[in-house]
């Protein structure tokens, strides 16, 4: 049952299509995510389950050993058959053809000026002027006196969530554990993805 997964980015190249078209596809390893835990309706209100990748063993101060997970997502799902505490979930549950979400964290690129971070032209860079990457007059006359919410000025840039819907599954490659997702996906290499299933493709 198709629902979701986590993957890691590895990075871009690009794909030919039968008709000969290239195609920028965004390569991601995914690894067989284990189903951690269950949420029901009766219990917990809704239903979901809890994936998790990079399974590590944590030793306990009284000698135990207890399997964890370092990266956890939790999904929605509508309905729970099929899925059991222990299972896995593969790359092949997200053939080519498919249609997904991709939710991931930008770059980050620190505190940036309104040039890089909102594209302001800026003044001439000749003749002795002194506003050159500056945002130029901020202020107010006396009412209201004071500077706008949501007024665009220098600040920090990058490092926000990012979610990009409707895009196509391009490759999917069980063998490696990889998929081949149109176009490109927020993050740095290495960095966590997720990607949730919105439409299969249709079989004939």
């Amino acid at each position: 049952m198709a629902v979701g997964l986590i993957a890691r980015k590895i990075g871009m190249s690009r794909v030919f299509l039968p008709s000969g078209e290239a195609v920028a596809v965004t390569y991601l390893k995914v690894e067989d995510n284990a189903i951690v835990r269950m949420k029901t309706k009766e219990k917990d209100g809704y239903r979901a389950i809890v994936l998790g990748i990079d399974e590590e063993i944590i030793r306990t101060r009284k000698g135990k050993e207890l399997k964890k997970h370092r990266n956890q997502k939790e999904f929605k799902v509508e309905s729970l058959d099929g899925l059991a505490p222990g299972g896995k979930i593969t790359v092949s549950s997200v053939p080519a053809e498919s249609l997904v979400t991709i939710t991931g964290v930008g770059k980050g690129k620190g505190f940036q000026g309104v040039v890089k971070r909102y594209h302001f032209a800026g003044g001439p860079a000749s003749h002795g002027s002194h506003f050159k990457r500056e945002p130029g007059s901020v202020g107010m006359r006396t009412w209201p006196g004071r500077i706008q919410a949501g007024k665009r000025m220098p600040g920090r840039m990058g490092n926000e969530t990012v979610t990009l819907q409707h895009r196509p599954v391009v490759v999917c490659d069980e063998a490696k554990k990889v998929l081949g997702v149109k176009g490109p996906i927020p993050g740095p290499n290495g960095a966590l993805v997720y990607v949730t299933v919105e439409k299969l493709p249709v079989t004939r």
